[in-house]
């Protein structure tokens, strides 16, 4: 078993890095070249006369990223532990280092931008990972896979967060380098994958049982971004804010905690302990969410509701087929819940999913049932004859969430479970026991029961009404399991049993709805004070309305960057393989008199508070100053106006990777104003017609010139 080293000092030279275990005498040294970035193993006893400037430790190496001017080797300097599962210790990224692999002497914006972009990424992206388990996989999924092979190979590519970043270390692994053209398994203790999202553990008890709880939320690398820059599926069927959460339970746990010595007999080795001689059992639960599969897009236009693009199921069919197709091989029978709102701006987007799931499924047979609130409370989509397709193991259920729990009623949520109760009770739960005969077997747990299906939900940013929903799935499957455990009887309920543990579950989920959200939104979850306490309070209402005002403005003024960043560090844009003349890609390229509006705004507003409070000598005349505070009101209002009636000028968009969207309304919106604005419009199309990027590009290349 190939594990990462859990140690690993680092050598900076002038002609290399030079990073070696020394826990691990014997195993090879790894050199990157400077400023080539060649790699190569080498005998670490040979190199320990080298003279280099510094030595320092490292937790790992997050990976190798190659900007316009220069690659970066990105270490992890320090982690924080969260805890341990099954007697593995996990781990939190908590600082990182770039090192340059040249002296850079010129000072380049574009190169300073990409830095400090991955730099604010990486610093608030909550990043985990483990030397001795695999957080990229289920306990159902690590159950199937052969212990032996390097950590990073079983790693699952969709939640491999630095697999990009890792890229260069890969291929020297898969195919040598310079001077070595064959594999070089000696590189795999070198490459350590990091998931992003949500990994807590809590040590804990049941009605005085020690168990062990951890809910863990894997975000996908594909597609990944922000809200309104992200959204549907790719032409790969990769969906948008796809995440896969796991509920882990494990009774008789190894060590948990977070004290004492994390290996046992030698560093490499990442249990620890024994469990008294008691079977350890562990049982999990899955569920996904991801965006509605179609082709569809919400255009920021600083309106509180973005305008909705949807193109039609036809086009996307080829896509969802490959997203479905990849869900029912990994999970089995898709439950797939739709939580958007049957009525208003919403309804377009559920009329595609029915259509496309209309498309998939073979002699589809739909059923609507309703009620005194709503004309359409359930809608289901199933094949009405017995599979003769995989896709005829997806099953769409459609719950009016909004008007069901209209007026705090959160509690009628509960209706869904309801009607999905055969469903989950033949979905069933992974249940695996860690016994001295899974120890002869390599370590590898004995299976007792599958999971065979999973529910995929969604909502319209797979935010609050899925969290909602998601945490109610987990607490029936919890009550399964525990009753199944002979911890409860049967028909009780956990909350009923131990307040305290309701307590901290209730919490651990609303961490989940707050950190999902974060990544995706940019603010925490909606709705989390039904998950902290079980009620919809007035409170609440009013925290939901101020996370609202904030997604508003973060999504809008804000979310550029942050998506600048995904694409970076997720390798969709590659400022090292830009095409030359790619300089100055953050260069604000509006014209002149556009950019200037919000400060003639910010400037005219300011005029008329002075005119209003600056005080006025009793003899002077009032007109004058009246007509001043007319004059700056006006224009104040004039450019308000102008701003919000042309909202796409101002929205903060991604650079790097331009929406297509976003680039034909900008060019609309530009057009009308040239047409139809009798005051910028002469001046605007002036300065399209002499407005030239390569007269940019030109003087940015003499200023280097120069310096």
């Amino acid at each position: 078993m190939t594990l990462p080293f859990r140690d690993i000092n680092v050598q900076a030279a002038s002609d290399s890095y030079i990073f070696t275990s020394p826990s691990s005498p014997n195993a090879p040294a790894l050199t990157i070249d400077r400023p080539t970035g060649d790699i190569r193993l080498s005998d670490a006893s040979l190199l320990a006369g080298k003279r280099v400037a510094r030595v320092s430790s490292i937790a790992g190496i997050l990976g190798v990223v190659r900007l316009r001017l220069d690659k970066y080797i990105i270490v992890i300097t320090k982690a924080q532990p969260v805890g341990r599962l099954r007697g593995h210790m996990v781990y939190k990224v908590v600082a990182t280092e770039f090192l340059p692999l040249r002296e850079r002497q010129i000072h380049d914006h574009d190169e300073d931008k990409f830095l400090n972009l991955l730099r604010g990424f990486i610093k608030s992206g909550p990043m985990y990972f483990s030397y001795s388990l695999d957080v990229t996989n289920t306990s159902q999924r690590q159950a199937q896979h052969d212990l032996s092979t390097p950590l990073w190979q079983r790693a699952d590519d969709r939640f491999f967060w630095n697999r990009f970043l890792q890229s260069d270390l890969i291929n020297f692994r898969t195919k040598g380098g310079r001077g070595s053209p064959a594999p070089q398994p000696g590189i795999d203790p070198y490459i350590l994958p990091v998931i992003f999202g949500m990994f807590e553990i809590h040590s804990t008890t049941f009605k005085g049982t020690p168990i062990t709880i951890a809910l863990i939320t894997r975000r996908s690398r594909h597609r990944a971004g922000t809200r309104y820059f992200s959204r549907g599926i790719d032409a790969e069927g990769h969906a948008s804010n796809y995440n896969e959460t796991e509920q882990i339970v494990v009774l008789n746990d190894r060590g948990s905690g977070l004290g004492g010595f994390t290996g046992s007999g030698d560093m490499q080795s990442g249990k620890l302990g024994g469990s008294d001689g008691k079977e350890m059992q562990v049982l999990s639960y899955v569920q996904t969410r991801g965006s509605v599969p179609v082709y569809w897009a919400e255009v920021n236009n600083l309106k509180y509701t973005p305008t909705i693009q949807l193109k039609s199921t036809e086009a996307a069919f080829p896509a969802a087929k490959a997203h479905f197709d990849e869900q029912i091989r990994l999970y089995g029978d898709n439950y797939l819940v739709n939580l958007v709102n049957q009525k208003g701006r919403e309804t377009r987007v559920k009329l595609a999913y029915e259509q496309m799931v209309d498309r998939l499924v073979s002699s589809p047979k739909e059923r609507v049932q309703s009620d005194a609130l709503t004309d359409e409370k359930f809608h289901t989509i199933e094949t009405s004859t017995k599979p003769q397709t995989s896709f005829d193991r997806l099953h769409y259920i459609y719950f009016d969430f909004h008007a069901e729990t209209k007026g705090l009623q959160m509690h009628r949520a509960q209706l869904l479970i309801d009607r999905m109760h055969e469903a989950l009770i033949a979905q069933q739960y992974f249940r695996a026991v860690d016994s001295p005969a899974s120890q002869v077997n390599g370590g590898r747990l004995e299976v007792r029961n599958l999971q065979t299906s999973v529910v995929r939900t969604n909502c319209m940013d797979c935010l609050d009404r899925t969290n909602v929903v998601q945490s109610m799935l987990a607490r029936w499957t919890l009550d399964r399991m525990f009753i199944d455990l002979g911890l409860m009887a049967r028909g009780s309920q956990f909350k009923d049993e131990d307040p305290a543990f309701e307590f901290m579950f209730r919490n651990m989920w609303a961490d989940n709805a707050d950190i999902v959200s974060n990544s995706y939104a940019g603010t925490g979850a909606m709705k989390t004070d039904l998950t902290r306490t079980g009620k919809r309070t007035k409170a609440g209402a009013l925290a939901d309305a101020n996370i609202a005002v904030t997604r508003y403005c973060k999504n809008n003024f804000f979310d550029g960057p942050r998506q600048d960043a995904f694409d970076l560090f997720l390798g969709v844009y590659q400022p090292g393989a830009a095409n030359i003349g790619s300089q100055l890609v953050f260069v604000d390229r509006r014209p002149v008199l556009i950019q200037a509006i919000p400060y003639l705004a910010a400037f005219s507003l300011f005029f008329v508070f002075v005119g209003m409070w600056t005080p006025r000598l009793p003899d002077s005349a009032v007109w004058p100053m009246r007509l001043f505070i007319i004059f700056w009101t006006a224009v104040a209002a004039w450019s308000l106006t102008f701003i919000i009636s042309n909202g796409m000028l101002y929205v903060n968009w991604p650079k790097l990777v331009p929406r297509p969207w976003a680039v034909e309304g900008y060019h609309e919106t530009i057009t009308k104003v040239v047409r139809k604005d009798k005051i910028l419009g002469p001046l605007v199309a002036k300065h399209e017609r002499g407005l030239s990027t390569a007269r940019y590009i030109n003087a940015e290349e003499g200023k280097k010139r120069i310096e």
